[in-house]
């Protein structure tokens, strides 16, 4: 079983290393890879504050929406007397 094993390890160990090498294209990082992203602007004003808290606009359209929900779980017994 442990030759086994090994001929397996050692049939596959050059097949992966050729993988990794590969042309090199993959390998390369590009020049701007460790720059920052701009942030949006958070000095945007919320369209929909009139309508309360958790209100947001609707990308594209006029309309606000607020999204919400609960989730609640009952359990009884009784007794045939």
């Amino acid at each position: 079983m442990r030759k086994t094993c090994f001929a397996i390890i050692a049939a596959l160990l050059p097949a992966a290393a050729f993988a990794q090498q590969g042309t090199g294209r993959g390998l390369q990082t590009p020049p701007d890879a460790w720059k920052t992203l701009p942030s949006k602007k958070t000095t945007r004003s919320n369209p929909c504050a009139s309508f309360g808290p958790g209100f947001v606009k609707v990308e594209g359209s006029d309309t606000c929406v607020k999204l919400g929900g609960s989730i609640s779980v009952g359990a009884g017994t009784s007794t045939g007397r």
